[in-house]
């Protein structure tokens, strides 16, 4: 009966640390997405700016939302974006 016991603790225990493993994983991939949406919102800002000044306000191009990210979660920006 012991050895069944340690068994399994030891079969949780790796499903523990793969849960984890996949979880730091996972939160990794959110913080590039988020980076790579900031960056596309800033860029589709500057264009739209850009698009209003040479055509005027007789024509305004569609606005993008205004992005909701958890900016908070950047610890910092990195040089480039790792595709």
């Amino acid at each position: 009966m012991r050895k069944q016991l340690e068994e399994r603790l030891e079969q949780l225990k790796r499903e523990f640390s793969s849960g984890q493993k996949l979880l730091t994983e996972l939160e990794a991939k959110q913080k590039e997405v988020q980076y790579t949406l900031l960056r596309l919102h800033g860029a589709i800002q500057v264009l739209e700016e850009e698009l209003a000044k040479n055509q005027g306000d007789s024509s305004k191009p569609d606005s993008v939302a205004p992005l909701s990210l958890d900016t908070e979660s950047f610890s910092a920006i990195p040089n480039s974006a790792s595709s």
